[in-house]
């Protein structure tokens, strides 16, 4: 008999974004609202307003046994690292995605998230997936000596659907690749359903974004766009939470749930709706 998976819940740091708040005080906040895990988004270089206190998103300039510290110091876990990328641009992803990875290892985040983000308006799709694989190739290599899994979240035009996400997991041969399945923007993209995905991907799942979306959104949106920066609390919208803990647990795996929704309030209602269904 296959042993019962574990759930455990997180909370993406965009849950501080609207409150100007820094990543310090974000920690702070999740730790205080019963989150034991928390996810960063990490970027390159300076950036004005994180460096003045007022956004929650870290550098990878910054130490990252600072950020390992600061969360052992809370009682909070690093689930992993947002560290979207377009892998359809090397340019930019190669070397920002082997940081990342290096950052990771040091500062106790298992997983990196990532997607194939927006294209370059004048490639072809077979171009795209050359660019994609030469990316996936150079950060798996940094990735399997660093003990890190890369999650490939559906999130852009052509992890969209179960085929095309299959499409990108299947181009590099790696030990390092899973999938960081995100229930929003899968629901969102309008052409699967979204239960039957996430039990096709649940033996790949490395990490998951639990993003719910509303009524209003759902009507707005659904089957227009590829994903969303947050959505509503979990359990505020159409996403059946018992269902997809249930697919979860099914695949015998520990999983942390990344809470992605856009304010404090909301963080403390999800979490009050997840918990009791764990």
């Amino acid at each position: 008999m296959q042993k019962k998976g574990i759930v455990r819940l997180g909370i993406n740091m965009e849950f501080v974004r609207h409150h100007d708040m820094s990543f310090a005080n974000g920690v702070a906040k999740a730790a205080e609202i019963g989150y034991e895990y928390i996810e960063p988004m990490v970027h390159l270089g300076r950036e004005l307003l994180s460096e003045a206190g007022y956004f929650h998103s870290v550098s990878l300039f910054d130490d990252p046994l600072w950020v390992k510290q600061l969360c052992a110091e809370h009682g909070v876990k690093l689930s992993g690292l947002s560290s979207h990328t377009p892998l359809c641009k090397p340019e930019i992803s190669v070397e920002y995605l082997k940081m990342a990875i290096r950052w990771a290892a040091q500062a106790g985040a298992p997983v990196v998230n990532t997607d194939e983000g927006p294209k370059p308006f004048w490639t072809t799709k077979e171009q795209d997936y050359q660019l994609m694989t030469y990316t996936l190739t150079e950060a798996s290599m940094v990735a399997e000596r660093h003990g890190i899994l890369i999650g490939l979240e559906p999130h852009q035009q052509y992890s969209k659907t179960p085929d095309g996400l299959d499409s990108i997991y299947s181009l590099v041969n790696s030990t390092a690749i899973g999938i960081n399945f995100d229930t929003g923007n899968s629901y969102l993209a309008g052409g699967s359903d979204m239960y039957e995905w996430l039990e096709h991907v649940k033996d790949r799942l490395v990490h998951l974004h639990a993003k719910d979306i509303s009524m209003a959104q759902s009507e707005l949106q659904r089957g227009k766009v590829t994903g969303t920066p947050v959505g509503c609390a979990c359990g505020d919208g159409v996403v059946d939470w018992k269902r997809v803990i249930d697919i979860v647990k099914s695949s015998g795996k520990e999983i942390v749930f990344s809470v992605e929704c856009g304010t404090i309030e909301e963080a403390i209602r999800s979490i009050e709706h997840l918990s009791p269904l764990l």
